[in-house]
């Protein structure tokens, strides 16, 4: 009898051991992310990593998706740093760092989020990967927003509308673009456009259609004008601490590798399209004023003229990166315009 308990208070000690061990193993990982908690980024996107990145270690990585207060300029020093294991940003929010990732904002890509974003992790493996610009992160997705188009508080009967005016853009090639268009450019992190707009700070904004319901800029941006070749798009890269994945074990490190990359790209540009038809919707069933352009319009004719020569420059500022660009830049609209054709 003495024997028998003895033996179930040591089966007792071992379970809890194990089951202790098991606690001590779990790890969490801390995502830093902005923009309102509503838009598909927070709501969508995030959550279907982590859940993914928990299945994919069996529950051994938990993911804790963290609001911050921080200038999203920040976040890719932040991570390097350790404040926190990862995050998103635009790669425009820093000048002169991702001048290669600049190649999927181009205009005239034709395609919508999802391709741009499939062909831009692929093309960032064969070529923009070896410049090294991400120095001090792991990539965990590359991935582009829709199309990005005019949103302003008056209407926009001409390019010549813009002339002057106080125009928020993120940076990137939309700073080229602002130029062009003879704008006057204010640069500001795009979770403050609403304020901005509300507070007369600026009379419009170069974003997404997205951001119509996500911020809710049809109060304060009501005037939508579409170019039908593509304003631009946006360059934006989800990231992690390389520290942080060598403190995993090598199962877990490679487990969180499996569900991003080129999955996660997809997963994140084709929630941003689904978004930008919601947003659409949403603006017109909200008071706003959207004007889709037909290509023949003397406006979107006037738009094409302006951005002539964007690849030229593009090329010519990225001539010291030790890459072959051209080749890039022809693979990405190879693989943008075929993935389209092959996901409609």
């Amino acid at each position: 009898m003495i024997k028998t308990k003895f033996a179930a208070i040591l089966a007792t000690a071992a379970l809890l051991s194990v089951n202790t061990g098991a606690v001590a193993q779990e790890t969490t990982l801390n995502v830093s992310t902005w923009l309102p908690p509503t838009h598909v980024q927070n709501s969508v996107v995030w959550p279907t990593w982590a859940k993914w990145v928990e299945d994919a270690t069996e529950g051994r990585v938990k993911v804790n998706i963290e609001y911050t207060s921080s200038n999203p300029t920040q976040l890719f020093q932040m991570v390097e740093d350790g404040v926190t294991d990862a995050a998103f940003s635009f790669h425009g929010f820093v000048p002169g760092r991702f001048t290669l990732e600049e190649i999927v904002e181009l205009p005239g890509l034709g395609v919508n989020a999802e391709a741009a974003s499939a062909a831009h992790w692929r093309t960032y493996q064969k070529y923009l990967a070896q410049a090294n610009e991400h120095d001090g992160l792991e990539l965990l997705a590359l991935f582009a927003h829709g199309q990005g188009v005019i949103q302003t508080n008056f209407p926009v009967k001409s390019l010549d509308d813009l002339k002057g005016k106080k125009i928020r853009i993120g940076g990137g090639v939309q700073a080229e673009i602002g130029k062009r268009l003879e704008i006057t450019p204010v640069a500001a992190p795009g979770n403050k456009v609403y304020e901005l707009m509300q507070t007369g700070v600026v009379d419009g904004v170069f974003m997404p259609m997205t951001e119509q319901k996500a911020q809710r800029l049809v109060e304060v941006a009501p005037y939508v004008t579409i170019i039908p070749t593509g304003m631009y798009m946006g360059s934006f890269v989800m990231f992690i601490n390389p520290d942080f994945m060598a403190s995993l074990s090598p199962a877990d490190a490679e487990a969180i590798r499996s569900v991003s990359g080129e999955r996660l790209s997809i997963l994140a540009g084709a929630t941003w399209d689904k978004a930008d038809i919601e947003a659409k919707k949403f603006a017109k069933e909200n008071g706003g004023t959207v004007v889709e352009l037909a290509a023949d319009d003397p406006m979107a004719i006037a738009y094409v003229e302006k951005t002539k020569g964007l690849d030229e420059a593009w090329l010519e500022s990225v001539k010291d990166k030790g890459v072959d660009a051209k080749a890039a830049l022809e693979m990405l609209r190879t693989e943008a315009r075929a993935y389209a054709a092959n996901h409609k």
